[in-house]
């Protein structure tokens, strides 16, 4: 092989890859903008409904947008922050999509764009408790051809799990969405444990109780696991 062909096909490799890479961010961010679109739905069904169903109007439903690639739901007394990440990943050899015929058949099939959701109390925000911690309950993965794949608590990871099958479109964003906000709905606060809060410094206690640096979250000491049957 001479040095210019040699150079060629390199050149082939980077196009291809890039290419490949390039489809892959087109297709997570028009599902970031399905999301968008199902949680403005979502929004405007609450207002219609809440005459009914929220006669005094202390239930919020709400949304904004914090760039190109950040959607916040706020809803009751919860947060959840749909982030893109702008760059593609691949899966590790040893997870376990790499082991299905969908992957083997087309190892360009594992190259995914990645939409993470974290839930956040949204007194956190309101009040600045920096110190206070989100959940990520479920990653959502994007490949090429527009399947979608899901890591995440319960309902997110049991029901979206078949990559070879599962295809992103309106109505798969829309229950997506739907299952996210209902587990954050049933994903409810608990009390820290007595050990973990009993001491509090002098200078912490002189702080205002908004930036009190004793951390609040649902669960303290989360890390990213399946959840245990209760």
């Amino acid at each position: 092989m001479t040095e210019n062909s040699s150079r060629t096909e390199l050149f082939k490799t980077l196009v291809a890859k890039s290419n490949l890479k390039q489809d892959i961010y087109a297709n997570t961010l028009n599902t970031l903008r399905l999301f968008k679109s199902v949680i403005e739905d979502m929004t405007k069904d609450f207002l219609l409904a809440s005459t009914d169903l929220n006669p005094h109007e202390n239930t919020t439903f709400e949304n904004r947008y914090r760039g190109d690639f950040e959607i916040e739901m706020k809803f009751g007394g919860d947060i959840l922050l749909f982030l893109m990440h702008s760059n593609v990943f691949e899966f590790s050899r040893d997870h376990e999509i790499m082991r299905t015929p969908y992957i083997r058949e087309d190892k360009n099939r594992s190259f995914c764009g990645i939409i993470n959701i974290y839930n956040f109390l949204s007194d956190s925000f309101k009040y600045n408790r920096f110190n206070d911690v989100g959940y990520l309950i479920g990653r959502v993965f994007i490949n090429k051809e527009n399947h979608y794949f899901i890591e995440g608590k319960r309902e997110l990871g049991f029901i979206f799990n078949d990559f070879s099958k599962n295809e992103m479109n309106q109505e798969a964003a829309q229950k997506l969405i739907e299952a996210a906000v209902l587990y954050t709905i049933n994903f409810d606060l608990l009390t820290p444990p007595y050990e973990q809060v009993k001491m509090v410094s002098v200078n912490e206690m002189k702080n205002t109780l908004d930036a009190i640096s004793m951390k609040t979250g649902k669960r303290l000491g989360f890390h990213f696991q399946e959840d245990k049957p209760e």
